[in-house]
């Protein structure tokens, strides 16, 4: 019997690694097997240009700020929040769950939209906001908001962007919509958010912009960006104003994908010298979906079983979350951003699913969960093209891995980075987020920065809180980040 390789990495990572493996991995290997493959070939800047809807936002802004969140902490909170829904589509019903939390000095600081994983959609509030970069955590109690030191509002006003819809809180009342969703809709619909979005708040149309993401966002990033940039050169609507993007951990290119699972699984000590061999000599490391012989299976499980039952691939050195008797998860940690809980996720799941937490956000009743189980219908099979597109446009673009990161790995980043073959600009060096740690190490090529996270899984602000604002402040800056002397 032949399988794909792509169905091989979906059934042993399912039956062979720990229930507890970070949800992104599998639901982004079980979206990409029925999605329609398409190269990601070079593409004009310049086309034709179809206006999109723009509703009226008059007094929206208003009417989205959020009070205080449940669970807040009294007396600390000195920025403004605002959550809500944009319409993108009014005929359909379809539109975009949003949560913004401005800068201390809003109007100075730069605009940095934060997207997340999938395909399919993983929540960008319940994972970005509320487990990484946002500027609280969820407590164990499922009630409790722990405040965080290092949110990137300390150094940007951040938009957290549920999509696309079905994810988290976002929507459509088309139900034919959920049989459409894919990386070309996700891309045209979180422009015309953008769209509408500054029209509810102009004082930010003439703001700096970033994009950031993790994971699957290493398609949705760049191409968000390539649609803005396109749509820049000829619209007549509000033009956004794009410096950077910054995408971590990225799934970007499936043909080094392979290899780089399993290199990096070996180099990490996590599988044998045997299997590695085994895996290079009988699977075909260059099709992810091609067909694989009984070998091919054989090492693959191999390879699986040696890494064992209780390892998060997301985050191979970090603890996994237990459960207890009674099936409910049991916190590992102390409530502190320094020290991240891996039972966050269930943390966040019954907060989000309060009533008078749903009340305050300014959502429809929703049954929320992290990712959504939307069928996926189109995913090219690399981005590298079109971020070459981006990095030639002059635009910034950065590319940071969590070293520890076991499917999404620093290991897939490099032999991506490898095809692009862009000129050394600054060697690779160490930086650091304070004058006693090495935070990681960076390479600035032409066009493109490529910096590592040392101690990070996928989640690089969850793991390495200070680290990641150092980066991600360094990003905005247009600076590489620090270096020790």
């Amino acid at each position: 019997m032949k399988l794909s390789l792509l169905t091989c990495l979906l059934l042993l990572s399912i039956s062979s690694i720990s229930c507890n493996a970070n949800y992104q991995t599998n639901n982004l290997i079980k979206k990409l097997i029925k999605s329609g493959k398409s190269a990601g070939n070079p593409k004009s800047l310049d086309g034709l240009y179809s206006p999109v809807y723009v509703g009226s936002q008059e007094g929206l802004m208003e009417a989205d700020k959020i009070e205080a969140l449940p669970g807040q902490p009294a007396g600390e909170v000195n920025f403004n929040q605002y959550a809500g829904y944009v319409t993108v589509d009014p005929t359909a019903g379809r539109a975009l769950f949003y949560y913004f939390v401005e800068a201390n000095n809003s109007s100075s600081n730069p605009l940095v939209l934060s997207l997340h994983g999938g395909p399919g959609g993983c929540s960008a509030f319940g994972y970005g906001a509320l487990q990484e970069l946002g500027p609280f955590r969820v407590g164990n109690d499922n009630k409790t908001l722990i405040p965080n030191d290092y949110a990137w509002n300390n150094a940007a006003n951040v938009l957290f962007l549920e999509t696309p819809l079905g994810t988290g809180f976002s929507y459509s009342n088309t139900s034919s919509d959920y049989d459409t969703v894919g990386d070309e809709i996700t891309a045209q619909d979180s422009y015309a958010f953008l769209v509408n979005w500054l029209e509810r708040f102009p004082q930010y149309k003439d703001s700096d912009f970033f994009i950031t993401g993790e994971s699957y966002a290493g398609h949705y990033a760049p191409e968000l960006a390539y649609t803005i940039l396109s749509n820049n050169n000829i619209t007549n609507q509000t033009k956004i104003n794009l410096k950077g993007v910054a995408i971590g951990n990225p799934w970007i290119d499936e043909n080094t994908a392979l290899l780089a699972i399993f290199d990096n699984l070996w180099t990490h000590a996590l599988n044998s010298d045997e299997t590695n061999a085994g895996i290079h000599k009988y699977c075909n490391l260059t099709d992810f979906g091609g067909e694989q012989s009984k070998a091919c299976g054989e090492y693959l499980n191999q390879a699986f079983e040696e890494v064992g039952e209780d390892i998060d691939l997301s985050n191979i050195y970090a603890p996994i979350c237990k459960t207890s008797q009674d099936s409910q998860p049991k916190s590992v940690s102390t409530a502190s951003v320094d020290d991240f809980d891996p039972c966050s996720v269930s943390y966040v799941e019954g907060y989000l699913n309060l009533p008078e937490v749903q009340a305050a956000l300014h959502v429809k009743p929703t049954k929320w969960s992290a990712c959504s189980d939307t069928d996926w219908t189109d995913s090219p099979d690399t981005m590298l093209p079109t971020i070459q597109q981006i990095i030639q446009s002059g635009i910034s673009f950065w590319i940071y891995s969590g070293d520890t990161d076991g499917f999404f790995s620093v290991t897939s980043s490099r032999y991506a980075l490898h095809i692009l073959n862009l000129p050394i600009k600054t060697p690779w060096r160490a930086w650091y987020s304070n004058i006693r740690e090495v935070g990681g190490y960076v390479v600035g090529y032409e066009g493109l920065t490529f910096a590592t996270v040392r101690g990070a899984g996928i989640m690089v602000p969850s793991n390495q809180p200070q680290r990641a604002l150092t980066l991600i402040s360094s990003f905005l800056e247009g600076q590489l980040p620090p270096s020790f002397h």
